[in-house]
């Protein structure tokens, strides 16, 4: 009897400062237009206590609602269990990855900011995104 081997699903972690609006939008858009074929997780070297409801607006125009998404702290094992590490433009704040898939994307920051401003972040990051997939070899749904 030969042995078969099951491909793993690739794995994908958004990091950012807060982990409330930048990497949450891209979870987000990751685990729609993935539709299950990425595991997809998101923290915060520093997270808040709610997510951007901005953000939040945002990502309903496009038919995503990241709403039940918590802030969620960085902890090594959860960089571990990762094959592609994405900080979002926090600089210092996050930490670097040796060995790891490791993308920073630099981004504006929305907090603060009104549903004009975070338009144009939420489309760079769906475009980063599909780029990332493409990265993965996984073909997005939409």
């Amino acid at each position: 009897m030969s042995e078969t081997s099951t491909p793993t699903k690739p794995s994908a972690l958004f990091v950012c400062v807060h982990n409330a609006g930048r990497s949450q939008m891209a979870a987000g858009f990751l685990r729609a237009l993935s539709d299950g074929a990425v595991d997809v997780r998101s923290a915060g070297s520093m997270p808040a206590e709610q997510i951007n409801p901005v953000a939040v607006q945002a990502m309903l125009e496009v038919g995503i609602d990241i709403r039940g998404e918590k802030p969620k702290v960085l902890r090594p094992e959860t960089v571990e269990a990762s094959d592609a590490v994405i900080t979002m433009g926090c600089g210092d704040a996050c930490p670097y990855y040796p060995g790891k898939n490791y993308q920073d994307w630099e981004l504006d920051d929305p907090a603060g900011q009104g549903i004009d401003a975070i338009r144009p972040i939420r489309d760079e990051i769906e475009r980063r995104v599909r780029g990332l997939l493409a990265e993965l070899g996984v073909e997005p749904v939409a």
